[in-house]
């Protein structure tokens, strides 16, 4: 990311393991995946009886199918299984981890160094023999949970961003809108490779967890400027364009004490550069095309678009064929055109989104 540039004066900003029987209240969900009947009810009754609360499926298809459906997060899958085998299912997991990171197990009796690195260039986390021995079993899954635990990390980005959402009282449901907007965005243009290598299940993944931190500068903003009944007269409106450095310089201070850390550096370009323009006239740094970070492309249509469909005082939220036109429209200017065509490629699915999330008394698909 080029350097700032910036004239905003007066801004400052300061710079646990998971039970394997219970995540929080509830008994932690695992899917088990083998075509064999009598192994999966044997499955079944062991990790039953280890507390958790066990899904099955009778082979890589079917388990596909409810690790997107559940948000599943822990798999022993057997390595043979019509359809879709265990390694094909890795596959197909890892290039689609848009809900977070999926722990899989190969239950397996490929013993050679060559089967195994195979399933390990597929995606497995782990192995084990079979028949399983339960105990070995039971601590590869504890091992599992330790490096899932790791995703609490997670939870205090967006708690983060949602304390410094909390100065500006009409956001509502803001955030979970728009990193839910940008993980569909990003997931589309994963399937249609249009950015290449630079977009990955990764990528999806590290841009659902940081786009909540496209404003977190905004906790240095005056709150007369900030909480302003009404739009902002053009000095006001230079002071809010501010929020890009003063949240780029917080990530970047992070960054310098955490160097080459892939989500700190992912966050300080969407906090950098979420305002630039496709035609290089936005803010801070009027850069141009693919001078701006991908990421911040992708959270720029997610972010207006939301802004478009949400109420605010000086606006009504608009009808969802109104906003669309609109970020038609800024195709190739405000935004890289294959972005937009990645949100009309997820419509739908961008409308599931909105109503989940939608903030109370505002419907933009309702709105006048």
């Amino acid at each position: 990311m080029p350097e700032l540039r910036s004239e905003c004066q007066g801004g400052s900003v300061a710079a646990g393991g998971l039970s394997h029987k219970r995540r929080g209240d509830r008994a932690m969900r695992i899917l088990v995946a083998d075509d064999n009947e009598v192994s999966l009810e044997m499955l079944r009754a062991v990790l039953t009886d280890a507390g958790y609360d066990v899904l099955t499926a009778r082979d890589g298809v079917e388990a596909l199918e409810i690790i997107r459906a559940q948000s599943i997060r822990l798999v022993v899958s057997d390595w043979e299984m019509p359809r879709m085998s265990g390694q094909e299912l890795c596959r197909a997991v890892r290039g689609d981890e848009a809900h977070g990171y999926v722990y899989i197990i190969l239950l397996t009796s490929h013993n050679e160094p060559a089967e195994r690195v195979a399933g390990l260039s597929a995606g497995a986390d782990d192995f084990v023999a079979k028949p399983f021995d339960t105990p070995e079993l039971l601590a590869r899954l504890r091992s599992g949970e330790r490096v899932l635990s790791m995703e609490t990390r997670d939870i205090a980005i967006f708690a983060m961003a949602k304390l410094a959402e909390s100065r500006d009282p009409e956001t509502g449901a803001h955030l979970e809108r728009v990193r839910g907007y940008s993980r569909l965005l990003a997931h589309r243009l994963n399937q249609t490779g249009d950015f290449g290598s630079q977009i990955d299940g990764n990528f999806v993944r590290l841009i659902y967890e940081t786009s909540p931190l496209h404003d977190i500068g905004k906790v240095g903003i005056p709150d007369n400027v900030l909480l302003k009944a009404g739009r902002l007269n053009d000095a006001e409106f230079e002071i809010m364009k501010c929020h890009t450095v003063l949240g780029a310089q917080t990530l970047g201070a992070a960054l310098s004490m955490f160097p080459g850390v892939d989500f700190l550096e992912m966050a300080r370009d969407i906090a950098a550069a979420h305002h630039e323009r496709f035609d290089g006239s936005g803010y801070p740094n009027k850069l141009k095309g693919d001078e701006i970070p991908v990421a911040a492309r992708i959270v720029a249509v997610a972010d207006v678009y939301d802004a478009l469909t949400s109420k605010r005082v000086y606006k009504e939220a608009w009808k969802h064929d109104i906003a669309k036109a609109t970020i038609v429209s800024e195709s190739g200017k405000h935004f890289d055109p294959r972005v937009v065509k990645a949100f009309l490629g997820a419509e739908e699915s961008i409308l599931r989104v909105h109503d989940q999330y939608k903030d109370e008394a505002t419907n933009a698909r309702k709105a006048a």
